[in-house]
């Protein structure tokens, strides 16, 4: 008998497409995954290089599609070479665009307009725009105006594909106002939307009065979420926040009077006031400490990651289940590594519950299983594992003087992130 042969990974990628469509789209993405690790892990693979460029401004990437130029020029990835799909004119520093996200038309629904069809870049201008642009053409198809009263900085999904959350740069006090003991009141103010068709659910402001010495908010999936200079992270329910505390219910595109002043809600100069004002303290829904604050909620059924609150425990991560804060099962995670950057662990965005654990030198991939028959204890198991070469010694032994007194450079496959790899010059 001859050897036996490794299966190829397409010619099972062509077996399982045939199957894809009596599927649930978890399983569908947990064969996905499978693929990519086969892919990766495939001895026989071999990458090339088909394209290169450089930019003096950050990088970014999203389904497909590669951004420069502050989201200005668009390059999609998925053809076997890069090729733009458009670039748009030149703007002034107050016009660029601060930050984006990408929104794919949801399958199923009816929309008003033949371009909601197509997917959209939803992009926050320095100068406090919300735009939609079109992510083929980069036409600007819709405009909101947020307001004057603080400068917005950041977009974030609160719900994917459904709910977004704008937030603003933090208030900071003037040295005047430090050395005179006053307190600048609103930390920061959180403006959250539908999409698509775009419609304002409120401005939230995050008050120091209210929630003491605060030093961060954000929104997730329905739930506020305080952070504390301590470590101390605090989770509120945002949809009972805007019905105990909404002073008015705002519309975009509808005429608005407010404090004085009639304007059109999101429309330049008037904006949209801030119509979400936390007088008293909501009900607690959870609080944990954590170093730094890192804290992530994710799995099935719920869990939670942390860092206990001490410095020498960095690198280490604790998962917890959320109903009753117990530590899973394997569920401390720590990683050895000499690197310039520390290891960091979150759970994968596909809703599969796999947690990644991505270290300087691997990738694990874990998940959460029952223990035994129990389904009320979880433990953590290790799915599979993804190595990278830093074999140090491999071309130790190769010569590097021939026979004849020439010598012969040697070539060294080594990452380059490794401290006790430094090459001195």
């Amino acid at each position: 008998m001859g050897p036996t042969q490794k299966p190829n990974v397409c010619h099972r990628l062509s077996r399982r497409a045939l199957g894809f469509f009596s599927r649930d789209a978890g399983v569908v993405q947990r064969t996905n995954l499978g693929i990519l690790r086969a892919l990766v892990c495939q001895e026989s693979t071999k990458f090339k290089n088909v394209w290169t460029t450089h930019s003096k401004s950050p990088i970014a990437y999203e389904r497909g599609r590669i951004y420069f130029d502050n989201y200005r020029c668009c390059v999609s990835s998925v053809a076997s070479e890069p090729r733009k799909l458009y670039e748009m004119p030149k703007c002034s520093k107050s016009e660029k665009i601060e930050d984006a996200l990408l929104w794919e038309c949801p399958v199923g629904e009816m929309l008003p307009n033949p371009s909601d069809y197509k997917s959209s870049l939803i992009a926050l201008t320095a100068h406090n725009w919300l735009l939609r642009i079109s992510a083929t053409t980069g036409k600007v198809l819709e405009k909101i105006y947020l307001a004057s009263y603080c400068k917005f900085r950041y977009l974030s999904w609160d719900t994917p594909q459904e709910v977004i959350v704008v937030k603003s740069a933090q208030n900071k006090s003037s040295a005047l106002a430090r050395q005179a003991g006053i307190q600048q009141p609103v930390l920061l103010y959180l403006a959250v939307f539908h999409v698509l068709p775009f419609s304002l659910i409120g401005i939230l402001e995050i008050s120091k009065k209210v929630f003491g010495n605060v030093t961060d908010a954000t929104l997730s999936h329905g739930i506020l979420i305080v952070m504390y200079s301590s470590g101390l992270v605090r989770l509120y329910n945002f949809q009972a926040i805007t019905e105990q505390f909404m002073q008015q219910k705002l519309d975009l595109g509808c005429a608005c009077r407010w404090g004085g002043t009639t304007g059109t809600v999101g429309e330049a100069p008037f904006g949209i006031p801030c119509n979400i004002k936390i007088t008293d303290t909501p009900p607690l829904l959870f609080e944990v400490s954590s170093l730094e604050n890192a804290f992530q909620i994710g799995g099935h059924p719920w869990h939670y990651i942390i860092t206990p609150n001490k410095k020498k425990q960095k690198g280490v991560f604790h998962i917890c289940a959320l109903k009753d804060n117990s530590l899973a099962k394997n569920g401390i995670q720590e990683m050895e590594c000499c690197s310039l950057e520390s290891d960091w662990i979150y759970f994968h965005p596909d809703a599969s519950g796999r947690i990644i654990h991505v270290g300087p030198n691997q990738v694990k991939v874990l998940k959460l299983i029952e223990v035994g028959n129990n389904s009320a204890q979880h433990q953590i198991s290790e799915d599979f594992v993804i190595l990278a070469n830093r074999e140090k010694n491999k071309n130790e032994n190769l010569p590097t003087v021939t026979a004849s007194g020439r010598v012969v450079k040697r070539n060294f496959n080594l990452l380059d992130d490794d401290p006790e790899q430094e090459v001195l010059f």
